[in-house]
């Protein structure tokens, strides 16, 4: 799946109005970002690397992994395949949005 792919997939997912007033970045390493900014209206889910108020680093495979169910989250989390820099209290309300 490409980045732009994942980017279309979530925006679908958060719609125009996401419930967490936050900006919340994914950040796959050299394979760019996906940022969803719960702070505007109607809400904007795109590429750009800037600030986050939580930032959910993983590589893409993982990420995917997690998206179709086959990766439990808080697992890989604590297997170090996903790191959380930022308020992890965001974090942690991804799945309402996500899944």
């Amino acid at each position: 799946m490409t980045l732009e792919q994942i980017t279309d997939n979530i925006r679908g997912k958060v719609g125009s109005h996401s419930p967490l007033a936050a900006i919340i970045k994914f950040d796959f390493g050299d394979d760019g970002v996906v940022r969803i900014d719960g702070k505007a209206s109607p809400t904007v889910v795109d590429n750009a690397n800037s600030e986050a108020d939580c930032t959910v680093k993983v590589s893409k495979e993982n990420f995917m992994q997690i998206a179709d169910g086959s990766l439990n989250p808080q697992m890989a989390f604590m297997m170090g395949k996903l790191r959380v820099e930022g308020d992890m209290s965001l974090a942690l309300q991804l799945g309402s949005i996500l899944g």
